[in-house]
Parts: C-alpha cells; sequence; structure tokens
C-alpha cells in the first residue's frame, strides 16, 4: 500500500481484493475461502496473499485438485447458511465443474422455489496476453451470463474490486467475481498504471447493477469491461489529441447488465464500439448491439463496431497472442472507423 500526496491510500487491485474478504471476515463468521493454493501460497494472482495468518487453516482451506469436489462443497456449506468464497483457479477449468456450477449453485434456489439460498461467490481468474496458452487465456464471461440465475461481475480497478467483492460476499445469490490477471497489478506481470488506485476505507460498497463512465465523450461511445477499459482508456487519451472525444462505458457486471447506461451514452454520441476480451460469436458483444437495436436502432449514425477475439483458441506465441487479443491498436481503428477516419 502506498499513500499519495493528500493521504489517499492507493492499492493494487490484489490488495484491495484481500482487503475486502478480510473485512468481511472479520465481520462474519460464516465467511470461508477454499481453492487451491488458497493457503499459504496465498493465491497464484495473490487473490488470498495473507489470509491464511489471519484467519487460520480453518477458516482458509487449501484443497485438492477437485474442482467439482470443492467446489460441491462450498455449495453445500452455502445452502446451509455459510458464505463461502471459493476459488476456480483459471475459468478455463470451468468445463471439469460446471455441473456444479450450473446445475445445482445456479439453480437450487429457483428449484427449491426460492425457499433454499446459496449466498456463495465464484471467483476466478481470466484474460490472456501473458503466454499462457489456449487453456488459461480465456474470458468466458459470456459463456456464465449465458446461463440463468448466477450474477456475473468484472471489475476493472481496485476501488471496484473492493468493493464488488464485498456487494458480492453480502448478497444472497450466487455470484461470480471475474478478475483479469492484467488488474491484478502484481510486481512479476505486465505493469499496468491503472491497475493501483485509490481504495476508500471502512465499508465500501460497489452496487451490483450500475455500469460506471470513467471517461465521459460526446464522439464515440466504447462499451466494455476489464482490462479493455485500461486499452480504451489509452487510446481515448491519445484520440482527444486528434479532436476525437471518447467516452468509455465500464460494465462492471455483466449480469444484470446495465442498459440504460449503454442506451443513454449511445444516444449522445450515436457511435457505438463494443471492446471484448471474450470470443465474439454469440457472446457479449451481440447481445449488446441486440439492446441497442431493439430499443431503437436509429440512435446509431454508424454500424456498431465490434473489437472481440476472434473464434479460435488463445495462441501461446506472444505475437499471435496480440494478434487475437482487442489491444489497443485494434481499438483505435475501430474508433477512428466510426467517425471517418
Amino acid at each position: 500500500m502506498t499513500t499519495d500526496a493528500t493521504g489517499t491510500r492507493r492499492l493494487n487491485t490484489a490488495k484491495a481484493t484481500v482487503e475486502a474478504i478480510a473485512r468481511e471476515m472479520e465481520r462474519d463468521e460464516n465467511v470461508f475461502v477454499m481453492g487451491e493454493d488458497v493457503g499459504p501460497y496465498g493465491g497464484i494472482f495473490s487473490s488470498t496473499t495473507g489470509l491464511l495468518e489471519r484467519f487460520g487453516p480453518e477458516r482458509i482451506i487449501d484443497t485438492p485438485i477437485s474442482e467439482t469436489g470443492f467446489i460441491g462443497a462450498a455449495i453445500g456449506a452455502a445452502t446451509e447458511g455459510m458464505r463461502p468464497i471459493v476459488e476456480l483457479m483459471f475459468v478455463d477449468f470451468f468445463g471439469v465443474c460446471m455441473d456444479q456450477i450450473y446445475n445445482h449453485m445456479a439453480k437450487i434456489h429457483y428449484e427449491s422455489g426460492g425457499n433454499v439460498k446459496v449466498p456463495l461467490v465464484l471467483s476466478t481468474a481470466v484474460g490472456g496476453g501473458y503466454s499462457d496458452g489456449a487453456q488459461h487465456s480465456q474470458c468466458l464471461w459470456g459463456t456464465f451470463a449465458h446461463l440463468p440465475g448466477m450474477k456475473v461481475v468484472v471489475p476493472s480497478n481496485p476501488a471496484d474490486a473492493a468493493g464488488l467483492m464485498t456487494a458480492a460476499i453480502r448478497d444472497d445469490n450466487p455470484v461470480v467475481f471475474m478478475y483479469h490477471k492484467g488488474i491484478q497489478g502484481l510486481a512479476w506481470m505486465k505493469k499496468n498504471r491503472r491497475s493501483i488506485g485509490p481504495v476508500p476505507g471502512g465499508d465500501h460498497v460497489v452496487e451490483i447493477g450500475k455500469a460506471a463512465v470513467p471517461r465521459s465523450g460526446k464522439d464515440v461511445t466504447i462499451v466494455t469491461l476489464s482490462l479493455s477499459v485500461h486499452h480504451s482508456l489509452d487510446v481515448a487519451e491519445e484520440l482527444a489529441g486528434q479532436g476525437v472525444d471518447v467516452e468509455v462505458i465500464d460494465l462492471r457486471r455483466i449480469v444484470p447488465m446495465d442498459t440504460q447506461a449503454i442506451i443513454d451514452s449511445v444516444t449522445k454520441t450515436g457511435h457505438l464500439v463494443i471492446v471484448d476480451e471474450d470470443y465474439q460469436s454469440f457472446g457479449l458483444s451481440g447481445e449488446i448491439a441486440a439492446r441497442i437495436a431493439e430499443h431503437d436502432p436509429t440512435i446509431l449514425k454508424a454500424p456498431i463496431g465490434r473489437v472481440a477475439n476472434p473464434d479460435l483458441p488463445i495462441p501461446y506465441a506472444r505475437t499471435l497472442e496480440y494478434t487475437v487479443l482487442p489491444t489497443p491498436a485494434r481499438i483505435k481503428e475501430a474508433v477512428l472507423k466510426q467517425v471517418g477516419r
């Protein structure tokens, strides 16, 4: 942690999230954490660093490599009144435990006629850019958002990560908390200047349901989330010097989606670019486009631009990987196309 000239606390995203978890564990003895390497190792992306020392092995539980087993155990604990935070190390591993997630975690409340709650946070790392290969580099938030019964939150900065994690733990619904490796602010990963930022102290909660507008503009709207918020802000700052005023919408969560914030922005600018580090077909970018079309397609002055991953596995080779990902260069090209440049 550092402080700036005004005395404001500055944390990286990983530390901000851990602080939020610790505060909720102190507030509520029913909150506990379980998953692979969440104990002495502190999470491979520092998602639980220091928690074992503070709360002990009965509340910070290292598990075997058996996602179906420990996620199922967490679901059972949630139905009995506890509030587990269970970590799926990489979202790519969802395939081995999707039955527990979708047929149990997401459906128990519905199938019990609303009588059984499942207050569980499924925390998972997403995203590429680090040569992790095709099985460790996906985002897949569109997959979870497509399946009803779960809230899906995706923070982009330290303050939102802390506030959304707090809200997720307190929520009586199952919440999938998806954090991009590139926003964690870890020294051993590629630096991101916005991955360290001011984080309010005390009881800081960010409502699950409201998008943010980190940059206002009048010419083009970029709707995005997670690490792509950072790339979009970089592009917006660069294009401001070229006379293009870009507004950036940070969704912060996909389910429920703040459709009104998107419509309000596009009504103002008339131009929309959707940036999504998930696969393009049948995903988030198509859903956003459909919601605009269902509302009023005449608010658009040009066809919608999409910058997403093409429908192929994420390459391991760095040069090929960055050809696939929604890089600032691809975002800039899409924005300039919107304004006819």
